[in-house]
This record gives structure tokens, C-alpha cells and sequence, in this order.
């Protein structure tokens, strides 16, 4: 059933756009679990899981310091940071502003004599004490126009002008693994859980497609049988390729089902999460981690921090949530001498008002603090400078004192040892001076050199591949930077061949093919294809949709 939202007399109100920006940002979801924009999906443990698609991170994140392993903590709705970390140095300003929602002193646990936590998240004291907690005050980034679906992007895609539709951490890996959907790792690059609504994994030519499983034990029936719906007996109508396409979709691209289920089904947890939500994916995380699938970037996803009314119940739950399982997830990689080796990160798309609201709650803000976790960190402390609760924006908002992107270039760096090139790339060429965290690179202390050595030659130029549509019709645009044999063809969504686009010698420069007068075949419907482009020693495929 639809249901059409006409615009009142008296114009469009502020909550109606909001209302609009969560179905914004649900239709992109939809889109996503269809796999026509983004993470190919399945359910494991009863937890949604997105394998990324590649992108030009992923060679130096595989080929750096093996041991290494990022979690990612997504608090989607944009996360309160005024009551996350509460500014204790300026206690009667911060009160002032929130007369029911601040916390009483005596209720603050202090991290130090200037800030402190709320007692929901009191399980992190003993990370925090133990020297496995910082904090970034302050983050956000220049134009904050405090949309969900604008910032959740910008925040994915660190394109400040929103210009790109693609992740910094797909852009990476695509640099990877090129040929992906047809030549694909022998692990997940990345793996999503929780959410499937954003794109910071999503690579400019590669999306993958979505498989869903309701159990672990269907999933490695998956992994071993490579199928899980019949393509044949199918009507022989507009409904029947419709569904064999969707059909193919969920039983034929995503890669890693036996992978990811081998690795969940060799380890188990040895502390008790809780059983839906941040606990359950955090706790199939530790599972794979304990069971050594290999894979480098995690992340989680928490739900309901768009706390504009009865945020004090809200945020309280939410966090106590939060904190309980970070902690236990940790405990849990300790029992194999596995926690070292992590470190958890939150994101949110921003932070909230300064002052509270009518209704009990707080609008969209700015700055927001930023949380690491994990023993690897090896010491408690803040970073950057948090914003001054007496100089707020024209809004009322806190204003940002770090840049997101550097918080990003320092983990990516200084964490999982990238090569600096391949980060600033992945950044959109940004050079950005990381923010001092304490962490460091370690030597490879092998015949293979050092992190430098090893990815030395990872920013060479290479083809590119366009796809848009020109006149109803749908143009493969080939970039190349050298003259060279070139083979492009089209395949099924089961990796069958279709038909060929070219092949032959191409000079450098631009190329443009109609996909559907320029085929060897007079047969392609309008559906959904892989393309692959070899150009001299190179293979790249993406995903591709004739009109």
C-alpha cells in the first residue's frame, strides 16, 4: 500500500522533512537488500551481514599488518555527545541547557576532574582504567546541513560536496580487487552487520547483491551447494525473469557463504552477549575474528539515537546496550589472546542541540565526540579540544573542532598501516594530518620489507570504467592510460558468458560502447549483467543494468 503525502497550505513543516529524509534513507535500503545499489546481504546468527563491495583501500588493508582488525560502531540517528561525554568543567552551562535531561554531578562517572560518563555506560570505566578508551572531542566536518541521509553519506563517502556516490573504504578495496564479482577474494574484505543503508563500503563500479539466510546452518548448506532457489520450471513471462533474476541474485553472488560460515562455526563465544541487537552482532564479530576468517574491517550498527522526544529513556537504554557488549567483547577475544589485535570505533552522522527541546528530547547538532576501544590503545586520554558550550553557531550547535577525515586518516594509517598514497586516495586526495591517537606501525618482520616495501606501486594509474545512459541507452565508457589488447563481455548474474562488446587493440584515451547495438547478439534483454573489462594484464567487473 502507498500512501501520498501532499504538501499542506501553509507549506512544508520541519517534520515533514524529516519524515522525508527517513524514506530517503529507507528506499535506499530497499534498493540495497534487492542488491541494486550496494552490500550484498545475508542473515547469520539472526543478524543481517553485508559483505562489502571492493574498493581501492583493500590491497594495502590485506597485504599490511595481518594481524590488525578494525570495528566500526555505527550509532545511526546522530548520537548526543553533550551526554556522552559530559563536560564537567563547565557543568552549570551544560545543565542550563538541558534542565530535565543533564545528569546530576553525583550521577557523573568521571573519566577525569573535566569529563565524565553517564552511569549507562559505567561498564566502560574498567576499559577506560585499564588503558583501553580515548576519546575525540569535537568531530564533525565544514557545511553540516543536519540531514540524516546527506550526512550518514558524507560521513561514508568524505566528499564534503556530496559529488560521489561511493565509500572511502570502497573506493579502496576496489583498487583491490578490480575483476571482484568475477574473480573475488578468497575473504571478505569487510563485512557489515546490522544495517544496510549506507554506503562507506560501496565502490564506484562494483555493488554486490543480496543473499539472506535466516540461520548459520542454511548458510553453510549455501556455502556447500552453491544454491539455494531453483531457476528452472519458472513462467515464461515478464514475472518469470523477474524472478530468475532475483532468484540468481540470492543464490549465485554472494561469494563467502561457506567462508564466513566455516569460520562462525569453528570458535564460539565464551561470555554471554545479549541476545538481539549490538550483542548479537558484536558477538558473531568475536566468533569470526576467534575463528580466523581473515577479514579486516567490521561494522556494527545501532539503531534509535534520533532522540527527539523521551530522550533520556531513549539514549540511557541504547547506551547501557552499547557499553555492556563492548565490554564483553573484549572479554570475549581475550579468552585467545585475540583483543590486542582490535580496535572499535563509533561513528555517528552528527551530534545534537546543545539546549533540549519541548518535547523532552534534542534536535540535530554538529560536533559529537568520537570513542575508541581496545587494549591495543595502551593508554586512557582525549584528543583534540572539545567545543565551547559559551560559543555556539547562529543554531545553537556545538561547533566542530576536528575533521572527521582526520580521525579516518589516522586509523587508517597509523592503525591499519596503510600506505599513505593509497589513504590520501582513498580520502579523495585529501591530505589530512592525522590526529595523534598513540597508535603505530609496526616492521613486517618477514623478507617481504616493510608496510612501505610491501605496497610500493599501489597508486599506478589504471583504466577506468564509465557506465551511463545516453538517449535510453546504456554506454560503457573505457578510459585507458595506454594503448593495449582489450576484451569486454557481458555475463549472467550465474557468471555464465553472454555476449562480447569488443575486442581488439585500443588506444589511450576514451572509448564509449552501446551495450545494445554494439553487442555480438541481438538477444540481451533489459536486465541486470556483469560486464568485465580486461585491458592488457588488468581485469576489472562491475555491475551493470541495461535499459
Amino acid at each position: 500500500m502507498c500512501t501520498i503525502h501532499k504538501q499542506s497550505k501553509t507549506g512544508t513543516t520541519k517534520a515533514d522533512i524529516h519524515n522525508q529524509e527517513h524514506e530517503r534513507w529507507s528506499r535506499r535500503s530497499f534498493l540495497q537488500a534487492l542488491g541494486l545499489a550496494g552490500g550484498g546481504s545475508m542473515l547469520l546468527g539472526n543478524a543481517n551481514i553485508t559483505a562489502s563491495t571492493p574498493s581501492k583501500l583493500t590491497q594495502a588493508i590485506s597485504e599490511a599488518d595481518s594481524d590488525r582488525i578494525l570495528v566500526l560502531v555505527r550509532l545511526k540517528g546522530g548520537n548526543d555527545g553533550l551526554n556522552t561525554i559530559i563536560p564537567i568543567y563547565d557543568f552549570d552551562t551544560y545543565a542550563n541547557y538541558r534542565p530535565t535531561l543533564h545528569y546530576k554531578k553525583n550521577e557523573i562517572y568521571k573519566l577525569s576532574d573535566d569529563f565524565g560518563i553517564p552511569p549507562a555506560m559505567k561498564e566502560l570505566q574498567g576499559l577506560w582504567g585499564e588503558g583501553g578508551m580515548k576519546v575525540v572531542h569535537g568531530v564533525g566536518y565544514e557545511g553540516q546541513d543536519l540531514s540524516h541521509f546527506k550526512s550518514s553519506n558524507i560521513w561514508a563517502s568524505t566528499d564534503l560536496k556530496e559529488e560521489e556516490d561511493s565509500g572511502f573504504l570502497g573506493r579502496y578495496y576496489e583498487g583491490l580487487h578490480p575483476d571482484f564479482l568475477l574473480n573475488p577474494p578468497e575473504v571478505p574484505a569487510a563485512i557489515q552487520i546490522g544495517s544496510i543503508g549506507n554506503l562507506i563500503f560501496d565502490g564506484r563500479g562494483v555493488s554486490n547483491y543480496a543473499l539472506t539466510v535466516s540461520n548459520p546452518e542454511e548458510l553453510e548448506r549455501i556455502g556447500e551447494s552453491g544454491a539455494r532457489h531453483s531457476l528452472t520450471d519458472l513462467p515464461d513471462c515478464t514475472y518469470g525473469e523477474r524472478l530468475a533474476y532475483l532468484r540468481s541474485v540470492t543464490n549465485n553472488t554472494f561469494t563467502y557463504a561457506k567462508t564466513i560460515s566455516d569460520a562462525y562455526n569453528t570458535a564460539n563465544n565464551s561470555v554471554e552477549f545479549s541476545d538481539n541487537g549490538i550483542g548479537r552482532q558484536l558477538a558473531i564479530v568475536s566468533r569470526m575474528i576467534k575463528g580466523n576468517l581473515g577479514t579486516k574491517v567490521y561494522m556494527v550498527s545501532v539503531d534509535g539515537f534520533d532522540t527527539h522526544a523521551n530522550q533520556a529513556e531513549t539514549h540511557t537504554e541504547l547506551w547501557e546496550e552499547v557499553s555492556k557488549n563492548i565490554k564483553l567483547f573484549f572479554e570475549d577475544l581475550k579468552t585467545v589472546n585475540r583483543d590486542k589485535e582490535v580496535l572499535a570505533m563509533s561513528i555517528s552522522e552528527f551530534g545534537r542541540r546543545a539546549e533540549e527541546n519541548g518535547s523532552n528530547g534534542t534536535d540535530h547538532g554538529q560536533a559529537a565526540p568520537i570513542l575508541f576501544f581496545g587494549p591495543a590503545l595502551e593508554e586512557n586520554g582525549f584528543v583534540g579540544q572539545h567545543p565551547d558550550l559559551n560559543d555556539l553557531d547562529p543554531v545553537g550547535n556545538l561547533k566542530f573542532k576536528t575533521d572527521f577525515r582526520e580521525v579516518y586518516a589516522s586509523v587508517l594509517k597509523e592503525w591499519l598501516c596503510i600506505d599513505n598514497g593509497a589513504v590520501d586516495e582513498a580520502l579523495l586526495d585529501s591530505t589530512l594530518a592525522p590526529q595523534d591517537l598513540g597508535l603505530s606501525c609496526k616492521q613486517v618482520n618477514d623478507d617481504s620489507g616493510t608496510i612501505t616495501d610491501i605496497l610500493e606501486g599501489s597508486n599506478n594509474k589504471r583504466s577506468r570504467v564509465e557506465i551511463v545512459v545516453q538517449n535510453n541507452n546504456t554506454v560503457l565508457i573505457l578510459t585507458q592510460v595506454e594503448t593495449s589488447q582489450v576484451d569486454i563481455s557481458l555475463y549472467s548474474l550465474t557468471g555464465s558468458y553472454v555476449a562480447n562488446v569488443k575486442n581488439g587493440i585500443l588506444s589511450e584515451g576514451e572509448h564509449k560502447f552501446n551495450l545494445i547495438t554494439d553487442v555480438s547478439s541481438n538477444f540481451l534483454n533489459q536486465d541486470v549483467y556483469i560486464y568485465r573489462v580486461v585491458s592488457g594484464s588488468k581485469s576489472f567487473s562491475g555491475k551493470i543494468m541495461l535499459q
